[in-house]
Order: structure tokens, then sequence, then C-alpha cells
């Protein structure tokens, strides 16, 4: 093996040079390829979105992948996209024993499960099973691996923009910047000293901050502390230093940790109508090198902690209106 061709291979996954990754592996003759030059094909390949590509190679190492939780996790993300619901819950089921307890996985197995019942009361009701399978946040678990939130990159971009943000005068003047160029992310990321989500900065590349519609998120009333049925936040945090309500300005993430007194997990991305309560991008588990979780942390409550979603995107598309709460 290669040890400057695994190194440079990791480089460009975390680069997200896909077809890099793809072309120098390809370069190897196919009967010279090990499992690990495979696995690093595979994921690439769904990194791309070429599923079909991405199963046909995991099956050349089908029966080296057998114990290997990552090898199911990979091929069953495959076939979900692939929309083969019923070969993809068997390789996240066998994901799932080889290492129990797994959040993406136990995820992904929720989402299929969902979506096969969804077929059978279609076919009851007459109805043409199918569709399109879901954007579930996490697709590249952990095992020290990047985490994604499509198996390509980012899409914010089915977030309705103009049916999502509040644009008052208030709003505008307080959360809302220009769209955060790619110096400025890198700039903001370096004085947080967090990688912030993907999905994330592609939407504040649409719509940098501000106030949604929608600012509830359910909980359960036994694990929020003081028996809401909902977390409310009063804006999202965007990219910059210039606003008030922006991660690096007056009233930012550095500051509501350093002064409020908040704790030092990761990123405040959220305030809320009450000053003793924040979102927050939660980087314990994840570090930098998957996608935090959020959280929320209420500081009247000796800074409890209460999980919200496993990510960025859920977070956003779990916001709800007071109506249909």
């Amino acid at each position: 093996m290669n040890e400057e061709l695994i190194a440079q291979l990791e480089a460009w996954h975390e680069e997200d040079e896909f077809e890099k990754i793809v072309d120098a592996i390809m370069e190897v003759p196919a009967e010279e390829r090990d499992y690990t030059l495979v696995s690093h094909l595979g994921r690439a390949l769904n990194n791309l979105e070429r599923y079909d590509e991405a199963v046909e190679q995991f099956l050349t190492v089908a029966e080296e992948g057998q114990e290997d939780p990552l090898w199911h996790y990979r091929i069953g993300l495959a076939y979900y996209y692939l929309e083969r619901y019923e070969e993809a819950l068997r390789a996240f089921e066998t994901a799932d024993r080889l290492d129990p307890g797994d959040e993406d996985t136990q995820e992904f197995l929720g989402w299929i499960r969902d979506k096969l019942a969804e077929d059978v009361s279609a076919e009851e009701s007459g109805e043409e099973p199918g569709g399109e399978p879901d954007e579930p946040g996490s697709q590249e678990r952990g095992f020290g691996e990047k985490a994604r939130a499509t198996a390509g990159r980012p899409d914010a971009a089915d977030i309705d923009t103009t049916g999502f943000w509040e644009d008052s005068a208030e709003a505008l003047e307080k959360y809302v910047s220009e769209p955060p160029t790619d110096e400025l992310v890198t700039s903001v990321e370096e004085e947080l000293v967090f990688r912030l989500p993907a999905f994330y900065v592609e939407m504040m590349k649409q719509h940098n901050g501000g106030v949604p519609r929608q600012r509830l998120f359910p909980v359960d009333p036994t694990e929020s502390g003081a028996g809401r049925d909902a977390i409310e936040i009063s804006g999202i945090l965007g990219i910059g230093r210039t606003k008030k309500h922006s991660l690096c300005g007056e009233a930012g993430s550095r500051t509501l940790i350093e002064q409020g007194g908040y704790p030092e997990i990761g990123v405040v991305i959220c305030d809320c109508p009450s000053a003793y309560e924040v979102v927050m991008l939660d980087y314990r588990e994840s570090g930098n090198d998957r996608e935090p979780e959020v959280v929320h942390v209420d500081k009247k409550e000796n800074n409890r902690i209460t999980r919200l979603a496993p990510d960025f995107e859920s977070f956003i598309r779990g916001l709800k209106e007071e109506a249909t709460m």
C-alpha cells in the first residue's frame, strides 16, 4: 500500500476533491486495488452521487467487508439513494448489528422503514409507490470522516428563501449581511476555531443571517428542563462581523460565550427571546471532522444542555410555526 497515496486521498476528501480521488484510484490497475483503495473509491463515488458505480465497486470487496460496519453503511447509503430500500435496510441493519448505537445508522434505518411503510400504504391504496428519497443531514457517519449534508455537496437550494425569512426592517438591520465570500468564511472559522457546517455556509450564501418565520423547534417536555414542548429562537446569526447579531459581531458567538457565561462547547448559532438561552453548535462529540449537533443551552438551569438535532440541516427543517405545533 502506498502510504503517500492514501494520505493524498484523505486530503482530497477533506477538500471535497472527489473527482481527483476517483481519477487517481482508477489509474491503479483493478487487480492491484486492495480493500482500502476500493473503499476510498466507493466513498468518493457516493459523494459524487454516482451510486450505481459505488455499489459496483463495493461489491468487488463484499467478502472482505462483511465484518466492517462502515462497508455496510456506505453500500446502504448508495442503495438508499438508488431507492433500493430493501437492500438498504439489510445493509444498515447489519451495520447496526456490528456497531450498535451509531446515531447516523439509526437515522437512516428510521428513514428507510418510513419509506417502506409509505410504499406499502401506497400499494394498498392503489397509488404509485416510490418517490424521491429524503435528504437526511449527515451521510458520512463517524469513523473520523467528514460528515456531509448530502452524499455529494450540501444543498440548501430547496429552502424557500422568500418564504423562510421574515425580512422586517429590524431583522435586516440587526442580522442580515451581504453573502459571505469564501475568504470571509475561512476568516470567521479561524476566529471561532471551528469549522462551520457545510449546509449552514451554503444557506448563508443565499441569505446571510436573519429572522426565520418559523422559530419554534419541538422538544420532549420531559427533556427540556422547563416542561416546554418547544424551544423558541429569535434569529440565526450570519457569517460576518459588521452586524450586531452575526457570528463575530457585537452580540455574536464569542461575546455570548466569554461575557455571557455560556459553555465552551462550540458556536452560538441562534439567539433566543430569553437573554438566558441560546442555541449552539456542539462540537464535543464531532470535533471539526464531522457535523456538530445542535443543542439548546439554558443558563438559568445551570447551563442545562438539551439536544435538538443531529446537524444544522435537520434543525432548520425541524423549525415550526406556532400554528403547526
